[in-house]
């Protein structure tokens, strides 16, 4: 059994990825379940979806990720990722985006919100023994989670890594820029997150299960993203 948290805030294609995880998931013959807590996803709240794969080919009964049990979280905003922390497994890996995105109350508040506040929050719960290029932020700048080539080095049920770290922060600012759109960061970090072996997949798997759920003019771009994250 995998099972993978994606977090992040409406309009950030949180929802997109984990379909197309549970596409990829179905293509190899694995049972999947999923599901979504969307809240005030319109108004900038957070999402969380929730993605339950049988890779051994056991049965899936239940839809939802409980606390301590998340193989992987996926998330597309640092703060959110420091919030759904509770639900990841002891040997659990973050991979998380590092561009804040200011929430109202924090717009409003004396002390912003800053980014660099909930890296260094999961660094010190997780730590970053190699899997990370650079150890801090500085400013808007942060550093860029290093992958391993692709299937070269995975380990475990999983394809895990040995030479991985239990946290990934992607330099999102830098790949969506290469890209010229942020509309595909979804699948910069479904690209990152099987680079490192948090998930099960290659890069011609999660191509083939997003064109699927796409329309075909966005095809190239979303295939261009999983090739950046997995870079």
């Amino acid at each position: 059994m995998l099972e993978v948290l994606l977090t992040g805030v409406g309009g950030q294609g949180t929802v997109l990825a984990a379909k197309v995880l549970a596409q990829a998931a179905l293509r190899k013959g694995w049972q999947v379940r999923t599901a979504e807590t969307i809240g005030m996803a319109q108004r900038g709240g957070s999402v969380v979806s929730h993605v339950r794969m049988g890779t051994q080919g056991e049965a899936v009964h239940g839809p939802l990720v409980a606390k301590g049990s998340a193989d992987a979280i996926i998330a597309f905003e640092p703060a959110e990722a420091v919030r759904v922390l509770p639900y990841l497994a002891p040997d659990g890996r973050v991979v998380t985006a590092c561009t804040a995105i200011q929430p109202v109350s924090a717009a409003l508040s004396k002390h912003p919100y800053r980014a660099q506040d909930a890296l260094d929050c999961l660094r010190a719960r997780l730590g970053e023994d190699g899997s990370v290029d650079a150890p801090c932020l500085a400013a808007a700048a942060c550093s860029v989670g290093a992958s391993a080539s692709d299937g070269a080095t995975r380990l475990g049920d999983h394809g895990r890594s040995a030479r991985s770290s239990r946290l990934a922060v992607v330099d999102d600012k830098t790949l969506c820029q290469q890209l010229g759109t942020r509309k595909a960061l979804n699948m910069v970090l479904l690209g990152r997150a099987a680079s490192i072996g948090a998930l099960p997949f290659t890069a011609e798997e999660l191509v083939r299960a997003m064109a699927q759920l796409v329309k075909p003019q966005f095809v190239a771009l979303n295939e261009q993203a999983i090739a950046l994250g997995m870079a």
